[in-house]
């Protein structure tokens, strides 16, 4: 599998500190006839830091405890722009050639670059996206985990305050509508999947969900399991030989052997909500059957999404340290590539992509 050839233009944002006041907003666009996706973005006000999309599909649930919140629903025509990229003029011209590239494109909403003429038949001949709410606090963080009972996506939030720990927002993909609410359990969340315990049949809609809880200063991160349905939740594992976890942060359930692949960057410490690190920045795989964990690679400077390529031959790691507290631009902004070996160790990494306008936070196949 090679990298995508088209990228998103300069708009979507990571503010790993949360400091800012942002304008959180949710895109919906359709690719094509038969596949939708969804976009998030938090975009900080004035100041906009470029920054590579995250598109979310996945398979989850959930629970009944809503907090109002005030959306702005925008039922607009949907409108997008794709833009042909000459890679000579590229070659030659740098960053000029892509500001007078990108300073006249008709929908500057949604602008996508296009490097090569197979880009079309990714998103398809007749790409729209229409932005479908605003909220002034960061909903719109993480996650993005599709309930099947109530047709909607589950999406990860920031805090609103100590008081109002609301952790998730969930999107109706009936009416686009949005509610905020609270997971029993569940701390500070970030990146979740779908979850089968060890026993389930796979052939089945997914009956739980997984969810990368950061902890804070008194709450350990943990690795967090939830009926979303029934409200009850257990956690898989807190620590790795008796040390704690710094923030876990994304994770994904391998189909066939049925174990947790996951990461722990120092994202928390960074952002003041967790204790000094006590563990390298790791990839872990963990078997929920028998407890046991392994570290799996190493090496990074803030690790962050992880995803399996649609054979599950290969696990993809974005490697996100050019964004901490500011932005590095020597620092990776790069997406690893593994060798999955016997199903439970890593070879051969090798860069499968790199960034060049911000930081490829998550990663899901569709």
């Amino acid at each position: 599998m090679e990298a995508p050839y088209g990228t998103h233009h300069p708009e979507f944002v990571h503010d790993p500190e949360g400091t800012q006041a942002v304008d959180c907003r949710i895109w919906l666009a359709r690719f094509s006839d038969t596949k939708i996706r969804l976009g998030l973005a938090a975009i900080p006000l004035p100041a906009v830091i470029n920054h590579g999309p995250k598109w979310t599909a996945g398979l989850n649930s959930f629970s009944d405890s809503s907090a109002p919140v005030q959306v702005s629903l925008r039922r607009r025509d949907p409108r997008m722009s794709l833009i042909n990229v000459d890679l000579h003029s590229l070659a030659t011209g740098g960053a000029d050639y892509l500001a007078n590239l990108t300073s006249n494109v008709t929908f500057p909403g949604i602008a996508l670059l296009s490097y090569d003429s197979s880009f079309v038949d990714v998103i398809g001949a007749n790409a729209t996206a229409r932005k479908i709410a605003d909220l002034d606090w960061q909903a719109f963080h993480e996650g993005g985990v599709y309930n099947k009972q109530d047709n909607s996506l589950y999406i990860s939030s920031n805090y609103v305050s100590l008081a109002d720990n609301i952790n998730v927002t969930i999107l109706s993909l009936d009416d686009f509508s949005v509610r905020s609410t609270q997971l029993t359990g569940l701390t500070m969340a970030n990146g979740g999947s779908s979850y089968y315990p060890p026993g389930t049949d796979q052939s089945t809609t997914p009956p739980m969900q997984v969810w990368c809880d950061q902890g804070d200063l008194e709450a350990y991160s943990q690795l967090l399991a939830m009926n979303v349905n029934t409200n009850e939740s257990e956690s898989l594992i807190t620590n790795f030989n008796g040390r704690n976890f710094s923030g876990l942060n994304d994770v994904r359930q391998h189909p066939e052997t049925g174990d947790l692949w996951f990461t722990d960057p120092e994202y928390g410490y960074i952002q003041n909500f967790r204790a000094e690190p006590e563990l390298p920045r790791h990839v872990y795989r963990f078997e929920p059957s028998t407890g046991v964990v392994q570290a799996v690679a190493d090496g990074f400077i803030q690790l962050n999404g992880i995803e399996f390529s649609p054979d599950y031959k290969t696990l993809y790691v974005s490697d996100t340290g050019a964004q901490e507290s500011d932005l590095v631009l020597t620092r990776p902004a790069t997406i690893y590539a593994y060798d999955i070996v016997d199903g439970k160790r890593l070879e051969n990494r090798r860069v499968f992509a790199f960034a060049d306008q911000g930081i490829p936070d998550g990663a899901r196949f569709t």
